[in-house]
């Protein structure tokens, strides 16, 4: 590891960090220590974390987390009441909450208290066309002002939210659409990027979805369905809304990840959830009172959720900027509004190092930056980190059923470019090799009891997706992940890719099975099989397609092309396809199951 870019943590970052003031707390002065006594003081832990996130309950807990029911369905702030939207809104009035700008207009600040007005005044929509507490609701929305408004009102109001991508089409919006089952969803006319207009409306429309509220973006008309609304017609004019007081364990968010078989998993965040993200933006990402916040994202992926909830409990501001972030106007936004912790995929990072389009702005205003979603390249973190004038990337990873990260960085520690420094705190993990034993290189297993780890699917059994047939350490239960990891000689962590079949492809998580069913029904082929191929000098995976021919008379140039139209219209344009090859063969099984991971070990062996 020597011969990498190293970040040292000066003393006076080290000193007003979040960890630094935790760790005073509890007398000890190295930070290895500290984790192994969040892990091994569970409870003293969380209950320290949630007095210094401020958690606010109506009814306060009689025990942080009680496990009479098995640590895979841990009940944590037992015995409370509370709605954690309450949680969100405990800065000074006035304070900065959302900063913003549309696309070629100037950046706009909305205060705690105008983002409470109207939170409240959407919840107010909401009650006033006849919904009720426990009816689900569907967003598809880009990350705007109104997003967040909307899920943190649905969320007070009791309601349950569906969270969508705005880059799903509509096949995909109906999966999510039937396994949830909404009473309504608010979306958009058309999707504002690069000075044009994608329609957003007519896709949820064609997904057959419920009653939509549609927010007005262009000059350009559609034709609303019967009882569908505008959200001038929707919008309350009361500011007064009382939250809905809940249990700990009640739904707050509905979110989508794909496992191994073609339809994804719908996993229940609740009000517990996200004091799991909180913390890990209190403690590693180190996000202080007035901090400004921004990640592109969207509340589809649990970062958008993520975001909201880690930025305002924290009392920070969130930085959202509707357009694009790989232009030269993202660079320039980040610079005004003096952004101080920024998140980014890999593939932003990519493109910004080879188009240089950011070196000319100051962000040394950023203290940190944090990536995710995607296996990054050390030359380019090595590049970001010098884009703020020396700032370390605390690499993130971790899962939608985990509300947060299993292992992170810190700002107290040397901070290197592709490397995870620890793991999170307040929880644990193991890696097993193929015998299961405990090894430096291997599939990830967690260590239940964690803050944030889901106790129920909606269409799975969650028991046999997450705990069924797993190995036990030392008699402990442990939990499935399907993440693989490796540690380095100096305690360090690289990701290594999934060892299941799914795959993360531009910060989103797909099954390999999903692509394949879109794939197949070309006349051209007979059987797929997609894989995700991690590039020789590290970075985000790569989508390859080996294919068996039905006979046809396509060139390779039209086969390649009709692939790569399948994937981007039925799935998403975000998911590239780079490679496709041609096979006698899928390498199989005794008991028939595609060898993807042959398939793979042989692409990277000959790239």
């Amino acid at each position: 590891m020597t011969d990498k870019f190293v970040w040292n943590p000066p003393e006076d970052v080290v000193k007003k960090s979040n960890i630094y003031k935790m760790m005073q707390q509890v007398g000890l002065n190295n930070y290895l220590d500290f984790w192994k006594w969040s892990v091994n003081n569970k409870e003293d832990f969380w209950e320290q974390t949630v007095q210094n996130l401020g958690i606010k309950q109506h009814k306060k807990h009689t025990s942080i987390v009680d496990v009479s029911k098995g640590v895979e369905n841990a009940q944590w702030l037992f015995n409370s009441k509370l709605n954690i939207v309450d949680s969100c809104f405990q800065n000074n009035q006035n304070a900065t909450a959302v900063i913003y700008q549309e696309e070629g207009k100037s950046i706009q600040k909305v205060t705690q208290e105008e983002l409470l007005l109207l939170v409240n005044k959407i919840a107010n929509g909401l009650v006033k066309i006849g919904l009720k507490e426990g009816d689900r609701i569907a967003i598809d929305l880009p990350m705007t002002l109104e997003a967040v408004a909307i899920y943190l009102a649905a969320i007070k109001a009791g309601m349950p939210v569906v969270t969508i991508a705005d880059s799903f089409t509509s096949n995909e919006i109906a999966v999510r659409l039937k396994i949830t089952k909404p009473k309504l969803i608010i979306t958009q006319d058309f999707l504002l990027r690069g000075g044009k207009e994608l329609p957003l409306f007519s896709k949820v429309a064609e997904a057959n979805a419920p009653k939509a509220i549609v927010i007005k973006v262009s000059n350009n008309n559609i034709s609303l369905r019967e009882n569908d609304l505008y959200w001038e017609q929707f919008l309350s004019s009361k500011t007064t809304f009382s939250s809905v007081i809940q249990n700990p364990d009640e739904v707050i968010t509905v979110l989508f990840s794909s496992g191994t078989t073609g339809e994804p998993k719908a996993i229940p965040w609740t009000h517990t959830t996200p004091i799991k993200g909180a913390s890990d933006g209190y403690y590693h990402q180190d996000i202080h009172k007035n901090d400004v916040v921004c990640w592109p994202t969207n509340l589809g992926w649990m970062m958008g959720p993520w975001l909201v909830f880690a930025a305002l409990i924290n009392k920070a501001s969130i930085a959202l900027y509707y357009g694009t972030p790989v232009d030269e106007n993202f660079g320039a936004f980040v610079q005004n509004t003096e952004v101080t912790m920024l998140g980014v995929i890999p593939s932003f990072v990519k493109y910004w190092k080879n188009t240089a389009c950011m070196e000319r702005f100051n962000w040394d205003k950023i203290k940190c930056y944090s990536s995710t979603g995607e296996v990054s390249n050390p030359s380019e973190m090595e590049y970001l980190m010098k884009l703020a004038n020396n700032k370390p990337v605390i690499e993130y990873c971790g899962g939608t059923e985990i509300g947060g990260g299993y292992v992170a960085s810190t700002v107290v520690q040397p901070n290197i470019p592709s490397t995870f420094s620890t793991q999170a705190l307040g929880g644990k993990f193991v890696l097993l090799n193929e015998e299961h034993k405990v090894s430096n290189k291997g599939e990830l297993f967690l260590l239940p009891p964690i803050m944030g780890l889901s106790n129920t699917l909606l269409n799975r059994d969650h028991f046999e997706v997450y705990y069924k047939g797993t190995p036990s350490l030392d008699g402990r239960l442990l939990r499935r992940h399907g993440d693989q990891l490796a540690q380095l000689k100096n305690g360090y962590y690289i990701a290594q890719g999934r060892v299941d079949d799914a795959m993360n492809l531009g910060g989103i998580k797909v099954s390999s099975v999903q692509i394949e069913a879109v794939l197949n029904k070309l006349n051209f082929i007979k059987e797929s099989a997609a894989i995700a191929v991690s590039p020789k000098g590290g970075g985000p995976s790569k989508l390859v397609v080996y294919y068996v021919e039905n006979s046809s008379e396509l060139t390779d140039d039209e086969r390649f092309k009709k692939v790569k139209n399948s994937v981007s219209k039925q799935l998403n344009p975000l998911f590239k396809v780079s490679d496709l090859v041609k096979i006698k063969t899928l390498p199989r099984t005794a008991s028939n199951k595609v060898m993807r991971r042959k398939l793979r070990d042989d692409y990277e062996a000959r790239s």
